[in-house]
Order: structure tokens, then sequence, then C-alpha cells
């Protein structure tokens, strides 16, 4: 099957596709796209967009993401820009 391994960062993607027999994770796409020194185990990865596990079988044409961890926790910058718009009257 042919799998698709994404590592995004900024405007760089780096995009692989790889070859993988039937039953491969998605662990083994990583390490078989070259991308594993990439993985943050505090990012994770996803398929197609949705939270997987390293050890989540994979289906011919999926895009299996690595993910960064977040800079910042999306609550606490929702809270910084509503205070910031408070202060700026909107601007």
């Amino acid at each position: 099957m042919k799998v698709s391994v994404v590592f995004a960062a900024g405007q760089v993607a780096d995009v692989r596709e790889v070859d993988l027999p039937d039953g491969a994770t998605a662990r083994d796409a990583v390490v078989e796209s070259g991308l594993a020194d990439r993985l943050d185990p505090a990012g994770g990865v996803a398929i197609w967009n949705r939270p997987a596990t390293p050890a989540t079988a994979l289906r011919d044409g999926d895009r299996v993401e690595l993910l960064r961890p977040l800079q910042v926790d999306p609550k606490l910058a929702r809270q910084r820009r509503v205070a910031h718009q408070r202060r700026t009257g909107g601007r």
C-alpha cells in the first residue's frame, strides 16, 4: 500500500511517499520515510488530521502527519486576544 508521511514546520513541508505491506502501522510509515528523527513524543501523529497513535494500522492512501507540540495553550491564547481587544477597543 502507498502512504504519505508529512512533517510541516512553518512554510516548509516535507512529504514522503512510502510503500508498505498490508497491516503496517503509523510507526512503520514514519520509520520507512526516514522522518523518525523529527517525531516528537510530545507532539505525536495524526492520520488525515485525526489524532492517532504510532500503533494505529494504516490503509492504502492514508496520510500520516507528524505533529509538533503546541507552542501556546489555545485557551490561554484566546484569553490573551480577548484581553488585548478589550484594552485596545477591538483594534
